[in-house]
């Protein structure tokens, strides 16, 4: 149980089977307390119903929790709802030691001239800018918390293998992801005074229900089944296998442990050796 006492916050957390999910439940099998966050509910186009985390699925995923888990609605475009959100786990669980920037658009995919302004500035501001508050509001109660005794915290963004390589129809995601790679390495060089680890995890492809979307959205560009699309993608990874939710939500548990209190300022590749930089 080497998490327990500590408590979790993982944004995009509130979609059974998604990647919040899978690294909220292996915090808590290993004594964390979590808070499932995500939107909540449909606030615009960006954020459609059948893409987003609801307020009655996020109570069941965290009523399917093994340990103390809690829910919180919040738009992490909001840099204020993301702080409530920081001060709803000290509130609830009792203090904050572990943030996981989940949270991400990646279903607005379009060929380069059909972007629009409004496509660009909702996966950036999700995927970057809201990483951002994330790690700002989390670094302010870290460090508060320091000064009253309980030093330093873990940080860590879900990032992508679209952090290291680019992909087609996906400009402002590859963008989004590449920006989260520059923001640990400046983070993490203030926040190291405050014993706080600043860190993404990168992993390719993972079918969740966001990448069934992907699945069959990039198999239709390329004008074959969805079946041969996952064989040509088995094909190149080194593994023999697109990833699973459990593999990132390792890496992040590993990121979290005393074992990698020093590291920081990385994107660790997950990646079955699909991508190898």
């Amino acid at each position: 149980m080497k998490f327990a006492g500590k408590v979790a916050v993982i944004t995009g957390s509130g979609r059974k089977a998604g990647l919040g999910e899978a690294i909220a439940r292996r915090l808590s099998e290993e004594g964390a307390a979590v808070v499932i966050a995500d939107i909540g509910g449909s606030r615009d186009s960006a954020t459609p119903d059948a893409m987003i985390g609801a307020e009655a699925e996020m109570r069941e995923v965290a009523e399917s929790m093994p340990g103390a888990a809690s829910t919180f609605s919040c738009d992490v475009r909001d840099p204020d709802q993301v702080r409530a959100l920081a001060a709803h786990a000290v509130a609830t669980h009792g203090s904050l030691d572990i943030w996981v920037n989940n949270a991400g658009i990646g279903y607005i995919m379009k060929p380069l001239g059909e972007v629009s302004a409004d496509d660009w500035r909702a996966v950036i501001d999700v995927n970057l800018t809201g990483a951002w508050f994330g790690l700002q509001a989390a670094a302010e109660v870290m460090i508060e918390q320091g000064h009253a005794g309980r030093r330093g915290g873990r940080i860590i963004n879900i990032a992508s293998q679209a952090a290291k390589s680019g992909f087609m129809h996906a400009q402002a995601y590859t963008a989004s992801k590449h920006g989260l790679v520059g923001l640990v390495r400046s983070a993490s060089i203030e926040l190291g005074a405050h014993g706080i680890t600043v860190n993404n995890v990168c992993p390719n492809h993972v079918t969740t229900g966001l990448g069934k979307w992907q699945n069959e959205h990039f198999a239709a560009v390329q004008g074959i089944s969805v079946e041969q699309y996952l064989k040509n993608m088995a094909a190149r990874i080194p593994l023999g296998r697109p990833g699973l939710p459990e593999d990132t939500a390792n890496a992040v548990a590993f990121l979290c442990s005393a074992e990698a209190s020093y590291i920081t300022g990385e994107s660790m590749n997950v990646s079955g050796g699909e991508e190898p930089h």
